[in-house]
Order: C-alpha cells, then sequence, then structure tokens
C-alpha cells in the first residue's frame, strides 16, 4: 500500500507542521520503518523552533538520554531571541490586552496607526515586531498564541503581502488545533483573496489554489459537510484546471467525495471524462472504479478495485474520520463509499441488461446472494427504481425507462448552457487580463 501513499506529493505543498499530523498517521499504520518516520520527524523540526520536540524524538530515536550539542545550543538560541521577540512587540501586545484601549479602534486601518502613534507611542516596528512575535511562537508549537497575535497583526496591517502571509499562517494555527468552523471561515476568506483580480500574477494565483486545496482536505474531511465543499472548491473550472495542470494526485479526493455524496451531482458526468482524460497522469483504485463503471463497463475490473479501494480509504490519513480521543476511524466513510460504490455499479449494470441473474449480480457487488437479495430489495423500497425480483429463476427484471425525445433535448440544452456560460466567463476573464498587462 505504500505505493498509494500521497504523503512524499502532498508534503511539499503544506506547511511543515501540517506534515506531522500525516507523519503520525505513518508511523501509527507502520506503514514504514519507525526509524524512519523518526528521522523524517527530525528533518522537518530542524526548521522549526521546537527544539525540546525534536529533543524527545531523538532520545527515542536513538534510545539515549544525551542530545547532540547542537539542538542544546539551538534552545538557547531560540529562547534568547523569543525573549527580544516578546520585549519588542510588548508595547503593542499590552495596548491589544486592555479591552478599554482596544475598544478605540475602528475599522478605517489608517485611523488606528495615527491613533497609535499620538496617544500611545506605537509605531510601524512595534507592528511589524508583532508579526515576527507571531511567526516565532508558531513555529515554537504555540499555535494558539499564534493565531491570536496573527489575528490582530491582520487587523492593523496595511501592507497586502504581510496580510496575506498573516492569513496562511492563522489558517495552519486552527487546522492544527483542530478549529474546524473557524478553519472553514479562514480558508474561505483566502480562498475570496486568491480568486480576486487584484491578485499578484496568474501563476502564483495557480500556485496559491494548488495549496489552498492541500490544506483544504483536513478541513473538508473533518467537516460535517465537507464532503460537498469539496466538490464544490475542487470542482470549480479554476481549481480544476489547477488539479489537471499541477496537482492531479488530488482526483483522489474529489473522486470521493462524488462517490460518497448522498446526493448525486450535477458535475458527475464531467468530473467521468476528466478521470479518463487523466488516467495516463494519474489514477489509484478510486479513480479506477470509476473509469471501470463509467468508461469502460469493465465490472469485473470495478469488482476488483473495491478491494482494493478499501486498503486506499483504511491507509489513507485524510478519507480516515478522526474521533474525539485523536485516533482514526475509517469505518464511517468507508461504509459509505461501499454503499454508494455498490449502487453505482448496479445502476449502470441496469442500464445495459434487462434482465440480471442474482449470482452474477452478487459477484459484481461483492455480496453474497442473501446480501445482495436484501440489498436490492431495501433499494426497490427506497428508491424510485422501476425492477422487481423474480425469486423463481432469482433474476431481477429491470423495466424499461427510456426517456422520450423532448426530455433528451432538454438535458442536452441544459448542459450546452452551462458550458457556454464557462466558455464566455472564461473569454471575459482572459480579455480583462490581457486588459490590465
Amino acid at each position: 500500500m505504500a505505493d498509494y501513499d500521497l504523503t512524499p506529493i502532498l508534503a511539499p505543498n503544506l506547511d511543515r507542521h501540517l506534515v506531522f499530523p500525516l507523519l503520525e498517521f505513518l508511523q501509527e499504520r507502520q506503514f514504514y520503518p519507525d526509524e524512519q518516520i523518526l528521522k523524517s520527524k527530525i528533518q522537518l523540526l530542524n526548521n522549526t523552533n521546537m527544539v525540546d520536540y525534536a529533543m524527545d524524538i531523538h532520545k527515542s530515536l536513538y534510545h539515549t538520554d544525551d542530545v547532540p550539542q547542537d539542538m542544546v545550543e539551538r534552545r538557547l538560541e531560540v529562547v534568547s531571541r523569543l525573549k527580544a521577540l516578546e520585549e519588542a512587540a510588548a508595547p503593542l501586545v499590552a495596548f491589544l490586552q486592555n479591552g478599554n484601549a482596544v475598544q478605540e479602534l475602528r475599522s478605517d486601518k489608517q485611523y488606528n496607526l495615527q491613533m497609535l502613534r499620538d496617544r500611545y507611542q506605537i509605531g510601524s516596528e512595534q507592528i511589524e515586531a508583532l508579526y515576527q512575535y507571531a511567526k516565532f511562537q508558531f513555529e515554537c508549537g504555540n499555535y494558539s498564541g499564534a493565531a491570536d497575535y496573527l489575528d490582530q497583526y491582520r487587523a492593523l496591517c496595511t501592507n497586502n503581502e504581510r496580510n496575506l502571509s498573516a492569513l496562511w499562517g492563522k489558517l495552519a494555527a486552527e487546522i492544527l488545533m483542530q478549529n474546524w468552523d473557524i478553519a472553514l471561515e479562514e480558508l474561505n476568506r483566502l480562498k475570496e483573496i486568491i480568486d480576486s483580480k487584484s491578485f499578484s500574477s496568474p501563476l502564483n494565483q495557480v500556485q496559491s489554489r494548488i495549496w489552498l486545496m492541500h490544506w483544504s482536505l483536513f478541513i473538508f474531511f473533518n467537516n460535517d459537510n465537507g464532503r460537498t465543499q469539496i466538490i464544490d472548491l475542487f470542482n470549480q473550472d479554476k481549481y480544476l484546471n489547477a488539479i489537471q495542470t499541477n496537482a492531479p494526485h488530488l482526483l483522489r479526493y474529489l473522486a470521493t467525495a462524488f462517490i460518497v455524496n448522498k446526493r448525486r451531482r450535477p458535475q458527475f458526468k464531467e468530473f467521468i471524462k476528466v478521470i479518463h482524460q487523466e488516467q495516463h497522469v494519474y489514477k489509484d483504485p478510486i479513480t479506477e472504479f470509476l473509469a471501470c463503471v463509467y468508461v469502460n463497463y469493465d465490472f469485473d475490473g470495478a469488482q476488483r478495485k473495491m478491494r482494493e479501494c478499501e486498503e486506499v480509504i483504511i491507509n489513507d490519513p485524510f478519507l480516515g474520520k478522526r474521533v474525539e480521543d485523536g485516533t482514526f476511524s475509517t469505518v464511517p466513510l468507508r461504509d459509505e463509499f461501499f454503499e454508494n460504490a455498490r449502487l453505482f455499479i448496479f445502476e449502470t449494470y441496469c442500464r445495459i441488461h434487462q434482465r440480471i441473474d442474482m449470482g452474477v449480480l452478487a459477484e459484481k457487488l461483492n455480496l453474497n446472494y442473501e446480501e445482495a437479495e436484501r440489498w436490492i430489495v431495501n433499494l426497490i423500497q427506497n428508491s424510485k427504481l422501476d425492477a422487481k425480483i423474480d425469486s423463481k429463476s432469482g433474476t431481477v427484471i429491470m423495466d424499461p425507462n427510456h426517456p422520450n425525445v423532448y426530455e433528451q433535448l432538454i438535458d442536452h440544452t441544459k448542459a450546452l448552457s452551462v458550458r457556454t456560460y464557462k466558455l464566455v466567463s472564461q473569454l471575459l476573464e482572459h480579455a480583462q487580463t490581457q486588459a490590465a498587462q
């Protein structure tokens, strides 16, 4: 299953602190030797201020109470630098901790800056010191303090680039604290800035969208409505183009969201085309399952891929749902995945065959005969499926239900209007970009 581990591909698109939960998961699943994971953690920690944590891992890795001298010296350096930044930011921190003083702030940042200078002798140097202090706190692993200071910094910052950097930091801190609702709000703020026409350059815009989608995986697979939200984000033309260009591995998560979504999304057919187009660039059991069912009509292949899909889901850190004690439980998503995957196979198989042998169908669904019969009975009772079971012959008989020519025309017209709207929007955006240049 290490062949399907996306961690080496995902990690370069994440803040290094966000890689730690992935390594924890791999260590728990024992994907790789424990020694290899611990060395990877130390390598990550070398570029942070979490020296005490690095020391603990070093002791565990080498089974010793001694630590290298460079770690000891690094710790002294971090403590000294933290004190210096704390002193530099102290006047502004004291102001922000004074509730009566904070009430003097307004939505007008220029007014706030002038007021701070005139009344509290706090200038741009102290504001910059607050940013550096917040960033240093984040690197030390104090995500709560970093999130608060970055939020306060953004209320005073007039530099767009710094403001954007602080927003990325705030998002990372909220993810690491597992504050999923707040993290979602920050994600949406960041998306609005990235998608704005005033964003730095088209190239940076594409890269920022790729980073945003990677970071969003933590949120969407831990949010009650995340499986719908991931489709709403990833399947937008701009974001889907970014996936196809530079991050095709994200198709795994979009495919999973489409499969487990309770409501069949109208974009599903177009997404199947993307899966087919990108097969030569990226594929795994989940994307291959969809290709087997909807592109190749290979039901034996779909059956094999379903078994492989279970291994992928169990061993993917984002497809495993976190529970309160911090462990991973994949049961909810896995069960929904296979329930809907069987439905996909059944529906597609029924479009091709009018009379279906129950034994054959049970095999296609990876169920025994009795389980398949119960599953189909429940499906018929709980849906508008026009089918009946002939117990004597052991077959499912499908009633033909072909849409008339007018319904087909309406469906094609709807799809055409949507694609025309998308094309016009892209042309207008391209023209505006050219005009701005």
